[in-house]
């Protein structure tokens, strides 16, 4: 067996033995070892699952979504050049998210760098930074000693992504060196890794298929800050907050309403709120509602008025608790945090706090603001961006996933979604970009439905449905999804219409609105998938039925949209500083 191959077994064998369930891989020469090596590993009950897409940004976010909606590692691998600088931005927002991802990839041995040679960049710390652990592994070589340090190797990159090793999960760097030859030298075609043969020493691992060595985890406890109770509190809860049972639990104990973004797992239960934004909106109803203490978690800054209510007036703080992320990661945007703690519970016996005139207050103006809501887009049958966010949410079966684009998709739902359990939203909130989406949603639905969950839909806009265009390409055999992506066809950036840039009328449409004029439902062809329209509300339900990826298109206005929205916050806001 040469050198190169035998890394790569023993690398695949002691990563399958720590858990590995999913694998990502984009093709070429220099990878070939490890593509080899994973796909003989992958075989009938192995328990890996191997993907390969033919554009490397398009798996890396495959891998982001597998490993977000598992919460377990999953290796990404390439080949050398610029094969791995695509896989740049997935590694930022799985760092930013704290998502495990193990990225290996292939590169020329040391005398081929600086020559010129083909396919050679400087990788070594490539991604800076933005991974947990970088390591420049050596060029495999046929001496004694190997096996263990491969074995170890795979042992602590696993445990640096999953956060095993007591830090926030995250991603992780691999750069792997390897000479030619790449491939073994077959005595049987079907033996695609080679026999052991003239090995210097073994290449086994543990008895009974256990890992070379084993994490502890994180060090139980830590400091739980016990907080004194006062009426007037609140619990914000952001993308990926942690614990978000713990958090509705303190939140029902205290008698505080939960303002729970939607992919933070929160927004459910009897506390949280469905209208929470047009309250904060509304300037009057914020004067009245100045709290005592707000325990924040996760990734809040969905909007601006939720920043802004993140951040006391002068002379009025407020304790703000940050629930930290893991260790040494929390989200402290408008740097308000007074305490950062892992956890917090109430000091003391707070008793029955439901009745409070504070949460009261709260809960009228929310379902005041839900009435204003429903009284303004039930106007007609037609199909807007918030009502489609509304009703898509309503519609979904318990145990069904939703991915959520980072721009105004994920905006409308967090305005119009009604609080509800039984439904699971992601969303690449750790960066908040656009590109990648495509694949990432795939990736989640893949993992999800592996572990016995139902249908997944993904929301995007049109402009990150261009931007990731080559996930809608899947080859023969590879594994695929239950997937609807809804798309949401404004002709451009919908977002901006809603900012400043909009008053700038000369250069708006061009350099911010950025009309493309493509035609969904042929791109959607191209991918030999099936596409539909679909204008009226009443129609979306039977859009959403079926099985494998489809395509949903929605065809909206951007002048429209924004004009709706205006009338929306205006509606909301005042009926929310009427009840309130």
């Amino acid at each position: 067996m040469n050198p190169a191959t035998a890394f790569a077994v023993t690398l695949v064998d002691e990563l399958a033995r720590c858990g590995l369930a999913e694998a990502v891989l984009a093709p070429g020469s220099r990878s070939a070892p490890l593509a080899m090596a994973l796909w003989d590993r992958a075989g009938e009950g192995s328990g890996l699952r191997l993907h390969v897409r033919i554009d490397e940004r398009s798996a890396a976010f495959l891998a982001l979504g597998l490993a977000k909606a598992s919460g377990r590692p999953v290796a990404l691998v390439c080949t050398s050049g610029t094969a791995a600088a695509h896989f740049h931005a997935a590694v930022i927002e799985a760092s930013e998210a704290g998502v495990p991802l193990l990225v290996l990839t292939a590169d020329r041995p040391p005398e081929l760098r600086g020559t010129g040679a083909n396919q050679t960049i400087d990788q070594v710390k490539l991604y800076g930074d933005a991974v947990r652990w970088f390591c420049e592994a050596g060029v495999p070589e046929a001496r004694p000693g190997m096996n263990t340090y491969w074995r170890s190797l795979a042992c602590r990159a696993w445990a640096a992504a999953g956060g095993s090793d007591g830090g926030f999960p995250g991603p992780v760097h691999l750069n792997l060196a390897l000479r030619e030859p790449l491939v073994p030298d077959l005595p049987d075609a079907a033996d695609v890794t080679g026999g052991a043969g003239d090995w210097p020493e073994a290449l086994d691992g543990r008895p009974e298929g256990g890992p070379w060595t084993r994490f502890p985890g994180a060090p139980a406890g830590g400091r739980v800050l016990e907080l004194p109770w006062t009426e007037r509190g609140v619990v914000v809860c952001g993308d990926g907050c942690g614990d978000p049972v713990a958090l509705l639990s303190l939140a029902e104990q205290a008698g505080w309403p939960v303002l729970a973004e939607p992919s933070s797992g929160a927004r459910c239960g009897p506390m949280s709120l469905a209208a929470y934004t047009y309250l904060l909106d509304s300037p009057e109803f914020v004067a009245g509602h100045r709290p005592d203490v707000i325990v924040s978690a996760g990734r809040p800054g969905l909007s601006r008025a939720q920043l802004g209510y993140l951040k006391p007036p002068a002379g009025a703080p407020a304790r703000h608790v940050v629930i930290a992320q893991g260790p040494g990661h929390w989200a402290d945007p408008v740097r308000s945090a007074t305490d950062v703690v892992p956890a917090v519970r109430l000091a003391g016996e707070p008793g029955p706090r439901a009745g409070t005139a504070w949460l009261a207050s709260w809960r009228a103006a929310d379902t005041a603001a839900r009435a204003a809501a429903v009284g303004v887009l039930d106007h007609g049958e037609t199909l807007s961006e918030p009502r489609l966010a509304r009703d898509l949410a309503a519609a979904l079966p318990d145990g069904a996933l939703l991915w959520a684009a980072s721009s105004l998709p994920v905006r409308d739902l967090d305005q119009q979604m009604a609080p509800r359990a039984g439904l699971r939203v992601l969303a690449s909130r750790g960066a908040s970009g656009i590109d990648g989406l495509v694949s990432s949603a795939a990736g989640a639905a893949l993992a999800h439905q592996r572990a016995g969950g139902g249908p997944a839909v993904a929301l995007l806009g049109d402009l990150a449905f261009l931007h990731d265009a080559p996930g809608l390409f899947t080859g023969p055999g590879e594994p695929r999804p239950d997937l609807a992506v809804v798309v949401v066809n404004n002709d451009g950036g919908g977002i901006f219409s809603m900012l400043e840039q909009a008053e700038f009328g000369g250069p708006f449409e061009r350099v911010f609105g950025t009309p493309h004029g493509a035609d969904v439902g042929s791109l959607a062809a191209a991918a030999g998938l099936p596409a539909v329209t679909v204008d009226r509300a009443c129609d979306l339900a039977g859009a959403l039925r079926g099985d494998g990826i489809r395509v949903i298109e929605v065809r909206t206005s951007r002048e429209a949209g924004t004009a709706l929205r205006r009338k929306l916050r205006e509606a909301c806001t005042a009926a929310a500083a009427a009840a309130g």
